[in-house]
């Protein structure tokens, strides 16, 4: 989560939740895609899209 802070900025508890829930899987390919993240907005489109 400090990682996701970092980058992107102060997250919701809701958002925080939404991460916590992922798989181990998802939360390796979060890792991958926060490289390229530039706002929350990159963020939360990825979490749409990560179902």
């Amino acid at each position: 989560m400090r990682q996701i802070v970092r980058r992107v900025g102060e997250v919701t508890l809701e958002v925080q939740t939404r991460i916590e829930g992922l798989s181990a899987e998802k939360l390796d390919d979060l890792g991958e895609a926060l490289l390229d993240f530039r706002s929350q907005e990159d963020l939360m489109a990825w979490l749409e899209s990560a179902g």
